[in-house]
């Protein structure tokens, strides 16, 4: 790869918020190599230059760091570039993002807002989980003859909270229901710490379908920004049916499908405060706090506390009695 590509690819990382990749000795040695160039190289109105720190290489602020043999025998040193980087010894990691594709080639095209018909709660919830899931704009993401399906909201349609998450991942689209696989399961513990069963809340993503790879191969990725813009009429739809008095955003990608894009939004930074989503009924607080997945890369009780203490905002926030032993939870 020459060197202006590797240098563009380092700093698109960094405009998604990855500011640290670990790398074994000998990955990190050779990109030593191959950045062996002056202390300022301008390429594209970036700049590059070798940092004295033995063992890294910073391109643009974007650090790349050799990792010690503990370190490498400890965690398992994956390619995966996208996802955050692990931290077990601190209850929240201040960059924790998953990334959203800036672009993509797969065709968008703009989602109408939904009217919605009259009736009550349950006649408009059903038209609308009918009208969502045999739109032809989401019918086009889903694999023909592929056994998958598109994902609607599931719950209790009025709930005074909804969950909110970003999009199915391999074992929704198989049950058309979000958040059924291991962060799900997760998920679904943190509602009974609450003192409800699943079926109580409301839970949604943004997206309601897996995003498809160009190619339309499987695989996870992030959804785009344009195309959480594409899903969000359903979602307003939703909210303004079930009438929450909480939204949970669950996740960075969540929260920017919900509050807009924002390059210097940290989860580390707005998780634990109350932010407004606005919809065709008006306003609605969200509450920001990690995706589950983050507790199953970061299974320690710091971390859990932290997600905890975001939970017993919400459950203050829409008048739940709070007893003792959940304030104590994970302390």
């Amino acid at each position: 790869m020459p060197v202006e590509s590797l240098i563009e690819h380092l700093v698109a990382l960094k405009n998604c918020g990855i500011e640290r990749i670990p790398l074994p000795r000998s990955h990190a040695e050779k990109l030593r190599a191959l950045l062996n160039v002056p202390s300022k190289v301008s390429t594209k109105n970036q700049s590059v230059s070798q940092s004295a720190n033995i063992g890294s290489v910073t391109v643009d602020n974007v650090k790349v760091v050799q990792k010690s043999a503990f370190e490498r025998n400890s965690e398992r040193v994956t390619e995966r570039v996208s996802e955050p980087l692990k931290s077990f010894n601190t209850p929240e990691i201040k960059n924790e993002t998953h990334p959203v594709a800036k672009k993509s080639s797969i065709d968008i095209t703009a989602i109408a807002p939904v009217k919605l018909p009259a009736g009550d709660k349950k006649t408009q919830w059903e038209w609308l989980r009918n009208h969502v899931l045999t739109h032809p704009e989401v019918l086009r993401h889903i694999r023909k003859d592929s056994g998958v399906q598109p994902v609607f909201g599931v719950g209790n349609i009025d709930s005074p909270i909804f969950f909110c998450g970003e999009a199915p991942g391999a074992e929704e689209e198989q049950q058309g229901e979000p958040f059924v696989g291991r962060a799900g399961q997760l998920l679904t513990k943190i509602i009974n710490a609450m003192g409800f069963q699943r079926s109580d809340v409301y839970i949604a993503n943004i997206l309601n379908w897996r995003p498809e790879k160009e190619d339309m191969s499987v695989g996870n990725r992030p959804p785009t920004v344009e195309e959480m813009a594409q899903c969000l009429p359903f979602l307003k739809a939703q909210v303004e049916v079930v009438k929450p008095k909480v939204i949970v955003a669950l996740g960075a990608t969540a929260v920017t499908g919900l509050l807009g894009v924002d390059p210097d939004r940290r989860m580390g930074d707005v998780r634990g405060k109350f932010f407004d989503f606005a919809h065709n009924g008006g306003k609605t607080p969200v509450m920001v706090t990690y995706h589950p997945s983050y507790l199953l890369r970061n299974n320690t009780n710091a971390a859990k506390r932290v997600v905890w203490e975001d939970i017993l905002c919400v459950m203050k926030r829409v008048g739940m009695k709070i007893t003792p032993a959940q304030e104590k939870y994970f302390t």
